[in-house]
């Protein structure tokens, strides 16, 4: 498993019947989370002492209760600074497991001694965007999502990146991808972290098992002759690691590259053990 370990304002503390209780920066929150199923005793104080809690309804949905949590504030990850708020469906604009695919992006970049172009699709809030541009690369950052590129931004100013190669695109993802091919861009690399549901602009339906498998395809014509690499990361616990690698195989066979799979995690503090969030696949050259 891919393990997101290098956080220090972020930890999972504990996690047990249906919800986790993570420290973001200076604040706790329980949040739910469907992996854990297990029922163990909440001796963190922390159960108690939480500062917000999202509350699943059985209804479907869900609301927040918050115990002295400002409206907004902020963590560091590395050179990074990210706002938070807790929003709609207990979400607070930022997936910490994802900085393990930061890094290994960053690192992809750094080692290619080259400039990159990367495109970053539902970029959501901006973490790969930010890592990717502070490793040099110039990205073209696209979410269908005006108010989620609005705060891409913002977090780009607060990590000193303001003025980066940064092409902010507000688009239906697929949209655009169709729009590129015709006008015959090229990027270097590709990151997707694609939702398990949604709906596009016109009522489109987007559901990962359909939909996934057709837009990596669409998503490798836009490769450049030497790519660095191609992430495709799934929230859907259907699917397996192992598809993910099969498709990246079947669609980028020709450049002769690696591909690499895995969960993705975060460890819990508590326990020592590693709470699953998701599988990434990874194609990338020797």
């Amino acid at each position: 498993m891919w393990l997101a370990d290098n956080w220090k304002d972020y930890e999972i503390i504990d996690c047990s019947r249906g919800e986790k209780l993570e420290r973001w920066g200076d604040y706790l929150l329980v949040r739910p989370d469907p992996q854990v199923i297990w029922d163990t005793p909440r001796k963190h104080k922390g159960w108690k002492e939480r500062n917000g809690h999202y509350h699943r309804s059985k209804k479907g949905g869900g609301e927040w209760e918050f115990f002295h949590l400002p409206d907004q504030w902020q963590i560091r990850y590395g050179s990074l600074t990210f706002h938070l708020k807790p929003f709609s469906f207990k979400h607070t604009g930022l997936f910490p497991e994802q900085a393990v695919n930061w890094d290994w992006c960053a690192g992809k970049i750094r080692d290619a001694r080259r400039p990159v172009k990367i495109l970053n699709l539902f970029a959501y809030t901006g973490g790969a965007t930010l890592s990717a541009a502070a490793a040099g690369a110039s990205v073209t950052h696209v979410d269908a999502s005006k108010g989620m590129v609005a705060w891409a931004k913002e977090n780009a100013i607060s990590s000193g990146l303001k003025d980066a190669p940064i092409r902010w695109i507000v688009d239906d993802c697929v949209k655009f991808v169709e729009r590129e091919i015709r006008r015959g861009n090229k990027y270097d690399a590709v990151i997707m972290d694609p939702p398990s549901y949604g709906r596009g602009p016109k009522g489109e339906i987007w559901k990962i098992e359909d939909s996934i498998y057709p837009f990596i395809r669409l998503c490798a014509r836009l490769l450049s002759d030497e790519p660095v690499f191609f992430l495709v990361n799934s929230y859907t616990t259907g699917l397996a690691p192992a598809v993910l690698a099969y498709m990246l195989e079947l669609e980028l066979k020709k450049y002769h590259g690696n591909i690499s799979a895995d969960e993705i995690g975060l460890t819990v503090s508590a326990s020592g053990l590693v709470l699953p969030c998701g599988a990434s696949g990874r194609f990338f050259m020797k």
